[in-house]
């Protein structure tokens, strides 16, 4: 079950950079858009929340952090891009 949720709040937290203007929810815009360039580093940061929340849930489940190697976190980070790409189709093609 612990699984399927932090799936849902990758999905959730991957798509939050193209659903909203604004910056984290603090620096709002002035035109309309919020720029490209902006919403990549959200996705970036979000990455790492996200990762911390999967690390903290692993943490407290298992009860220890399995080492990974740097292969882990790149096919983690372009999955996270995966997920994202719902909502980049629906704020950058269909609007």
């Amino acid at each position: 079950m612990t699984q399927w949720i932090l799936i849902l709040i990758t999905i959730i937290m991957a798509n939050v950079p193209w659903m909203f203007n604004d910056f984290l929810f603090i620096k709002k815009f002035p035109s309309y858009k919020k720029p490209f360039s902006w919403a990549l580093l959200e996705v970036v940061i979000l990455y790492f929340v996200t990762g911390g929340i999967a690390l903290f849930t692993e943490l407290k489940v298992v009860g220890h952090i399995h080492p990974q190697d740097w292969e882990f976190y790149t096919v983690t980070f372009f999955l996270f891009l995966v997920f994202s790409f719902p909502g980049f189709i629906l704020k950058t093609l269909w609007k």
